[in-house]
């Protein structure tokens, strides 16, 4: 039996613009990082660079609504200090990164911490489990310290 071409053999790649709507129809994504994805799909730096510049055009991408929104993803979870470093790792501009990051100026992270072990524990938990959960939340060491001194920490650990 002779099989015939398929048609995605005549079929020419999709442009880097194209490629680029689709992939920001599924998420937000930091310019940085849109472009490293756009040249492992094959896209030339100057290509990706143009789509990325005309998105930017359009509006429909922005590191600073990335960055709003990965800030308000992580905030409740994660440290300051962490998201900072998820969005130099993401690429953001630092500007944009800095007003975004500018919403968790109030909060206090060991208040967040006690709140998170009430809501997701019935009864007081130890210390040593208290402070696993700040270190899996990525709070910083400074934070863990003030919590594990404070007075709501008292109980101590159980051997296991």
């Amino acid at each position: 039996m002779r099989r015939t071409p398929s048609r995605s053999a005549d079929r020419t790649p999709p442009s880097a613009l194209s490629t680029a709507v689709r992939m920001l129809a599924r998420r937000e994504y930091a310019r940085a990082e849109l472009r490293a994805r756009l040249i492992a799909r094959g896209v030339s730096e100057e290509a990706a660079d143009a789509a990325l510049d005309e998105l930017a055009g359009r509006g429909f991408l922005s590191d600073a609504r990335y960055a709003e929104a990965l800030v308000a993803r992580k905030a409740g979870r994660w440290g300051a200090r962490a998201i900072a470093h998820e969005l130099r790792e993401k690429g953001v501009e630092a500007g944009a990164a800095s007003s975004a990051l500018a919403s968790l100026a109030g909060r206090d992270e060991v208040v967040e911490a006690l709140a998170l072990l009430r809501t997701r524990y019935d009864a007081p938990r130890s210390r040593c489990c208290a402070l696993a959960t700040m270190r899996r939340r990525k709070t910083s060491a400074g934070r863990r310290a003030r919590f594990a001194s404070c007075s709501h920490a008292a109980t101590r650990c159980r051997s296991r």
